[in-house]
Order: C-alpha cells, then sequence, then structure tokens
C-alpha cells in the first residue's frame, strides 16, 4: 500500500543516470519535489510517460520545482535510456538494493520485481500532498501533476 497524502515522505539516497547521489533531503526547504517511479527503461508506457514530462519540463521543473523519476533499472542503462529519449532531468536507479526506495513507497510489485506507476508530489517541508498510484499497463496523465503542484 502507498504511502498517505499527508505524511513524511521517506528520505533516500539513488545514483542518478550520471552515478551521482541525489538524496530527497537535500531539496528540502528548498524545492517541491515530483517524485515518479516507473517499471523500467525502454518499455512502451514507460517511454511514453518520461517523454511526455520531458515535453512539460518548462512547466514541471524551474526555481520551485524538481522533478525526479524512479526506475529498478542500473545507472547505466539510465545513462543510455536518458541519452536516446533526450530527458534533461534525474533518473534515479533503485537498483540495489533492488527496489528499497520503492517499497518505502508502497509501489513496488514483488511478483513482477519492479515498481508500479506511482506519482508522488512532495512539499518542501518533505510532506506528501498529492499522490496516484497505476497498474503496470495504465499510464499516468502529467497535467494532474501539474494541477496537484499549482494546489502548493
Amino acid at each position: 500500500m502507498a504511502i498517505e497524502n499527508g505524511t513524511q515522505a521517506p528520505d533516500f539516497e539513488l545514483k542518478n543516470q550520471h552515478g551521482e547521489t541525489v538524496k530527497l533531503s537535500d531539496y528540502r526547504g528548498e524545492k517541491n519535489v515530483v517524485l515518479v517511479f516507473y517499471p523500467f527503461a525502454f518499455t512502451g508506457v514507460c517511454t511514453g510517460e518520461v517523454c511526455a514530462i520531458q515535453k512539460e519540463l518548462p512547466r514541471l521543473q524551474n526555481d520551485e520545482v524538481q522533478v525526479l523519476a524512479v526506475s529498478n533499472d542500473s545507472p547505466f542503462t539510465l545513462r543510455v535510456f536518458a541519452d536516446q529519449e533526450g530527458l534533461e532531468y534525474p533518473l534515479l536507479s533503485d537498483f540495489w538494493p533492488h527496489g528499497d526506495v520503492s517499497r518505502k513507497y508502497g509501489v513496488f510489485n514483488d511478483e513482477k520485481g519492479c515498481a508500479v506507476r506511482g506519482t508522488f508530489v512532495i512539499d518542501k517541508e518533505g510532506v506528501v500532498r498529492w499522490s496516484v498510484v497505476n497498474g503496470l499497463p495504465d499510464a499516468r496523465d502529467e497535467q494532474e501533476y501539474l494541477a496537484a503542484l499549482g494546489a502548493l
């Protein structure tokens, strides 16, 4: 079960597609965060979702908001994926310990070995203010992220 709105977002430390460490707590007091979990790079629905975020990036990521996308792929896979798709925001690897952060957020599917499609809008104080969790085949609408950010 996914963590509930109004609760403190679990902190984490993951490597991005460039091998750099990214910590959620680094944004506390500075930026709201749109945290997007997706199953795997190079799959149809996932590619569509991350490319839709890239298309809306000027509205989704700015001085007030940071987008962080998390999958269970290795950082090396994420580097190739980001380069191929022209993604200009952090893709974080929840590869090892496998799915640790996805589990903390309640979006890891043990049977499939990957995260389901969970998105969490986290405010500057580190509190989850909005979330949506979809099953593996069901794409999310990035316009909902914009609406949630507008409500902060």
